[in-house]
């Protein structure tokens, strides 16, 4: 017996409702079968001018329309809240809980049967995946695919990773400012996300190693007319598991998540991903934790030569087998059985898959490098734990110990970073406080500081740096980050001082405060927490309810599934 839709809550019968409903729908063309009971299908869009990385999506979502009718379904497409990375200030992370919200109440409020969620820039990804777990509506997701290989006087070049590179290369006197402003336009040169494994293409990663995407999901371009293509069988498709009662929270299992954990790690995929995947945990009710990423990922080595831990680019790893190929290379590591959208499982979906390029995907047995996955670390500096990517790190610093130079706000870093008098040198270990969750508020991506410009003319290109804040996928070095709790609410790292030694040890998975506990206590009685930015409005709520970055900073009471119900109270 087939199931009764739920959109005919809205539209079926001849009560006074649905023919509201059904009258005001018709006012775009609809004929009077499009209600009779197929299903319709929301299609869940983040387009956004100012979100560059989602500016093709008006186009992408006609293929998925495309789709849904061949199969019988009824598109309907509507906007949620496009978190873009590249403009939205003081950071983006601070809205991917508003967004989630946004999409959870706009599934939930509105007669739709399933979801397709069209996800590009970094934390689109993540808020639309964490607003359809906490429904749990049939739903399948198409990343918009990232741009192609950047080239700039004769070599090609990769968005973010390359511009920190250029950045500090002025800096320092080694790239004229005509240069550094002709390769913006070389480095963006078609519509998509960044063409590194960045946040962007991490989360198209890992919404396919999770089993929500189609395969090949991760690594078409956006311009490649295969991109379109997956957008199209997505719209077949999502009317198929409409039918079935094929759901997230029957994909989304603890198997499926260590599935991700390993596949981020082989990747060399963003830090940002152990945040969002562990909100997205929460809203599933799956428990996944740290210590879930250091069991999974401690091992792993690093297949993919891929900015910015290797040297080739999201295209070129399309044309040598993308994720399914990888997958297919690490598959002893992974839960085979484990259930997609395609219907199927991982172990088939990958059955075939076949790498094309040993230079960008390379053999487990004879790895690109020897350490992927994200170290968790902890100790007397980091009590819930913080973490650092080893493949984008300097192996001669994954055992160090320095002097802290202490940086109490991102004001305080711009202002002194750059002041010959600044005691430090290449041994120093960065401290930057006050950027995590609430103290920024929105953990922003700035823990990759610049280092001082009197070191960049040494020639030194990384040191050791740590902070409660977060940093960009595309970024690199030896970089502590997302140390939890955070210094805004009285976690060790608000109470290093200047010249403390500091240990780093990537291996014991360690992050020491040489600073006895009494001295510690001292200064916690000494020690005031700062003023909030704003008092009021979003920032506020944020601010009161953002839990820590080992928690996935979702908030306190967005935690679980609230199912998809349709609510029986009209509004009119």
């Amino acid at each position: 017996m087939t199931k009764k839709l739920r959109s005919q809550a809205w539209f079926g019968g001849l009560g006074r409702d649905a023919f509201i409903h059904r009258s005001w729908m018709k006012n775009a063309g609809h004929p009077d079968d499009e209600f009779d009971g197929r299903p319709v299908i929301g299609i869940c869009n983040t387009f956004s001018e100012l979100t560059p990385c989602n500016a093709h999506f008006r186009q992408l979502a006609e293929y998925v329309k495309r789709g849904v009718r061949e199969a019988g379904g009824l598109p309907l497409e509507f906007p949620v809240f496009s978190c873009g990375e590249t403009n939205l200030r003081p950071t983006a992370m601070l809205f991917r809980n508003l967004a989630s919200m946004d999409v959870e109440e706009s599934i939930r409020g509105n007669p739709v049967d399933g979801v397709v969620l069209l996800t590009g820039c970094d934390k689109t990804t993540p808020s639309l995946v964490m607003g359809a777990a906490s429904c749990d509506l049939p739903s399948i997701v198409v990343s918009g695919g990232p741009m192609l290989n950047g080239q700039f006087e004769g070599c090609a070049i990769g968005s973010g990773t390359d511009v920190w590179r250029f950045s500090e290369n002025v800096r320092a006197g080694l790239m004229s400012a005509d240069a550094f402003y002709a390769a913006e336009s070389a480095m963006s040169r078609s519509p998509g996300h960044c063409n590194t494994m960045g946040t962007a293409s991490t989360m198209a990663s890992m919404v396919e190693a999770l089993g929500l995407a189609l395969p090949e999901n991760a690594a078409f371009p956006a311009v490649d007319s295969r991109r379109n293509r997956l957008a199209h069988l997505a719209g077949r498709r999502i009317v198929q598991m409409v039918h079935e009662d094929l759901k997230p929270s029957q994909i989304l299992t603890k198997a499926a998540f260590e599935n991700a954990i390993r596949v981020i790690g082989v990747i060399g995929g963003s830090t940002n991903a152990v945040i969002h995947l562990v909100a997205i945990a929460g809203r599933a009710g799956v428990p996944v934790n740290l210590d879930d990423w250091d069991r999974c990922g401690h091992e792993v080595p690093c297949l993919l030569n891929l900015m910015p831990s290797g040297k080739y680019l999201m295209e070129d790893f399309c044309y040598a087998g993308g994720l399914p190929a990888l997958m297919k290379e690490m598959e002893h590591l992974l839960h085979l059985e484990a259930l997609t959208v395609t219907g199927k499982s991982v172990g088939e979906n990958i059955s075939s898959a076949r790498c094309y390029n040993r230079e960008v995907i390379a053999p487990f047995d004879e790895p690109f490098q020897p350490h992927g996955g994200i170290a968790v670390l902890r100790g007397n500096l980091a009590p819930n734990g913080a973490v650092l990517k080893p493949s984008a790190a300097s192996p001669a610093l994954m055992r160090h110990r320095g002097r802290a130079v202490v940086f109490e706000t991102i004001e305080d870093f711009k202002t002194r970073i750059d002041d010959p008098a600044l005691p430090v040198d290449a041994s120093s270990v960065l401290v930057l406080k006050n950027c995590g969750p609430k103290g920024y508020p929105g953990m922003p991506e700035v823990g990759n500081m610049a280092l001082p410009v009197k070191l960049l003319k040494q020639g030194i290109r990384d040191m050791v740096r740590i902070s409660d804040a977060r940093m960009s996928g595309t970024a690199f070095g030896t970089t502590v980050l997302h140390v939890s709790p955070e210094a805004e609410v009285g976690g060790p790292l608000a109470l290093v001082r200047d010249r403390d030694y500091i240990e780093l040890d990537m291996e014991g998975r360690k992050l020491h405060l040489e600073v006895s506990d009494a001295e510690l206590e001292a200064r916690r009685k000494t020690w005031k927490p700062p003023r909030p930015s704003m008092a009021s409005g979003y920032q506020r709520l944020y601010v009161e309810h953002v839990m820590q970055a080992d928690q996935g900073a979702d908030f306190d009471f967005l935690l679980g599934c609230r199912g998809c119900a349709a609510p029986h109270r009209e509004s009119h």
